[in-house]
């Protein structure tokens, strides 16, 4: 399966920019392409190749917006994203569908400031991180405000918030975060970035190959790192909060690899492939000797002098590679990963 040199227009000094991609003009020139390098159309794939692509919007990719995941060189998600259009057009005629998730907030929700008051009636900083301890002790409690702006009552809320925290620590996952509002609804901040949005739409049009948005991330009472469930799925009466994505998981079994690139590898991205390995274990072992984690394509949140999840993150994805899943580089030719030159050949299926 040949690599595909990288189209003129392709500029890499733009990654870290936020643009309007002209899609008429690429849309001519993806045609154009396919009958050039003989690209055909991703339904007659024989081997399926799918790109899970994990919040790659501009609230986390583009410096100065919200959550920039900058890891410890401070350029991550650019450098990242740089690389990432470069595999996609590279390996357009190998990749059946990109499969991108989209993180959509809103202003009230259980991680944003104005959620939580403490006391004297004051918001709790960005990067607060909000225990159940704190939630016991009345450190922090439900801004019933906010609570009702959402349609819920506050004593209803507070024991969400109780009974959220709880799990949180008893699930071994990370604390409430108070992150800075992001990805908000409607906001520049939940668009994909520039460059990326441009080399998935020339994909799209080159082999006739929707993107399969995910949406996450809108209940107001629960964390959703995850493209496949919620961090706390059930409120304290047993109700549903927000349900796992089982569809998508389905969906990811037809697939003969997926590839999971995105941000940030300590928590959305970790998440999600953590939620990879939860079905019943025949799905799992299937699923984790199909998937590919481009390590290049993909950084931990670190905002210096506060917070520093690269350990955490690292420690992940060893957690990963022993579960049977394959580190790799996008930069390496696909039919030097494990296992999928042997599908390719038609060996393993």
């Amino acid at each position: 399966m040949r690599e595909l040199p990288l189209p003129e227009f392709y500029n890499a000094d733009r990654v870290g920019e936020v643009w309007r991609v002209p899609y008429e003009e690429r849309a001519r020139e993806a045609r154009a392409w396919a009958d050039e390098h003989g690209i055909r159309p991703s339904a007659g794939d024989s081997l399926r190749i799918c790109l899970l692509a994990v919040d790659v919007q501009n609230t986390f990719c583009i410096p100065e917006f919200e959550l920039f995941v900058g890891g410890r060189s401070g350029t991550g998600a650019v450098d990242d994203n740089r690389r990432l259009c470069e595999f996609v057009y590279r390996n357009l005629g190998a990749i059946t569908q990109v499969v991108p998730s989209l993180d959509t907030h809103q202003a009230a929700q259980v991680f944003h400031a104005v959620w939580l008051v403490d006391e004297e009636g004051n918001h709790p900083a960005p990067y607060t991180l909000v225990s159940a301890d704190d939630v016991e002790s009345g450190r922090w409690r439900v801004n019933p405000v906010a609570a009702k702006s959402r349609g819920y009552e506050p004593e209803y809320a507070e024991r969400v918030l109780r009974h959220y925290t709880q799990q949180l620590a008893q699930g071994g996952k990370y604390e409430l975060t108070i992150w800075p509002y992001h990805a908000l609804l409607g906001g520049i901040g939940h668009a994909l970035v520039s460059a990326v949005e441009e080399a998935f739409f020339f994909h799209a049009i080159a082999r006739y190959s929707q993107p399969d948005f995910q949406v996450k991330g809108e209940h107001p009472l629960t964390e959703h790192y995850s493209m496949l469930g919620p961090e706390v799925a059930q409120g304290p009466n047993g109700e549903e909060l927000a349900g796992k994505n089982s569809a998508l998981v389905k969906r990811l079994l037809t697939f003969d690899a997926v590839i999971v690139a995105g941000q940030a590898k300590s928590h959305c991205v970790a998440w999600t492939i953590d939620d990879l390995l939860t079905p019943d274990d025949a799905q799992v072992t299937w699923l984790a000797e199909r998937t590919y984690l481009l390590e290049d394509c993909s950084s931990p949140v670190v905002v210096p002098d506060v917070v520093d999840y690269t350990d955490e993150a690292d420690a992940a994805f060893e957690r990963f590679a022993a579960a049977g899943m394959h580190v790799v580089r996008s930069t390496d030719p696909l039919e030097q990963w494990p296992g999928l030159s042997e599908r390719m050949a038609g060996l393993v299926r």
